[in-house]
């Protein structure tokens, strides 16, 4: 099957209690390719660097099979930078560089070759491009999933909701559900943010794993336990990539199969916090990850012996 990601290919620069780096390739588009290129797929990316991105890196992508016709690259222009430096609980961040550069203005352009995607992954972007990139595909993909960010709630709220009106899945995490929603509540939240339009929500809850919601019907994924978190950043977009890309793998957008989806995510995230950036995905293989789902699963799997009388 045909998956589309759509976010920014980006340098980062990281510091958390366990060291920092310099700049180093980061970004939500990055991190979504990676993840979803384990799974057999015909992958493409939309996104935008500047002439000083790496062509190892995009050498790198197309070794796994990421089709990057839909990757502009401006010459004489810079390309998207972050940096930022994680707490001692590495659940909170400060920000402390962000240069758009290229990001600034981008305009998603869509090839002739994607025409007819059927999955469509929308990295965190503003909700105007994410908006664009839906409109001028010329079918509807068989699942939109969508991930945004409290920034765009801050600024753009309007905007944002109308982007959402128009997915079949959104995924945030627990802070962001809160203040979409105005519910405490995560339950409350998800009623209230399906009600404007996603059939589907996920809502990450970092180390406490993550909620699956549709209907009346919820799943509980949890975390695997982990010696050591080294850099979070880039988790939850992995966490998207995997389930996406097993989503599309497996052609297959029922509630029982978003839930093994789920777990997929899980354990490509749970790999992606052990090293800096985008290094441990690149080291992994597909024996790897299938051992670590089996971990996740033994978390979970337990028989009842005898019922309560």
């Amino acid at each position: 099957m045909s998956l589309l990601t759509v976010g920014s290919v980006a340098f980062d620069a990281i510091e958390t209690p366990f060291g920092k780096t310099d700049k180093i390739i980061g970004g939500a588009g990055t991190y979504i390719a990676l993840a979803s290129s384990f799974y057999d797929n015909e992958q493409n990316i939309v996104s935008v660097v500047g002439e000083d991105f790496p062509q190892a890196m995009l050498d790198q992508l197309k070794n796994r099979n990421v089709n990057l016709d839909g990757l502009q690259i401006k010459q004489g222009e810079k390309t998207f930078f972050w940096s930022g430096k994680y707490h001692n609980d590495m659940n909170t961040r400060d920000t402390l560089i962000t240069e758009l550069n290229v990001l600034e203005h981008f305009d998603p352009i869509i090839p002739a070759s994607y025409q007819g995607v059927e999955y469509l992954m929308l990295g965190n972007l503003s909700p105007q491009v994410q908006r664009q990139v839906i409109e001028r595909l010329e079918e509807r993909p068989k699942l939109i999933a969508m991930d945004t960010m409290n920034f765009w709630m801050d600024i753009a709220m309007e905007d944002l909701k109308q982007t959402i009106s128009m997915v079949d899945l959104l995924i945030i995490n627990d802070e962001e559900a809160r203040q979409l929603s105005g519910e405490y509540s995560l339950v409350k939240a998800s009623k209230v943010i399906r009600a404007m339009g996603p059939k589907y929500l996920i809502i990450k809850k970092g180390e406490h794993g993550a909620l699956l919601f549709h209907n009346e019907s919820v799943f509980h994924a949890p975390a695997l336990p982990l010696e050591e978190v080294f850099d979070p950043t880039g988790a939850g977009d992995t966490f998207a990539g995997g389930f996406m890309g097993y989503i599309a793998s497996t052609d297959d957008v029922s509630f029982d199969n978003m839930k093994r989806a789920i777990i997929n995510g899980s354990a490509l995230a749970s790999f992606c916090v052990e090293k800096f950036g985008t290094e441990r995905l690149t080291t992994i293989t597909k024996n790897d990850l299938n051992e670590r789902i089996e971990e996740f699963v033994a978390l979970t799997n337990f028989e009842m012996v005898h019922a309560i009388g």
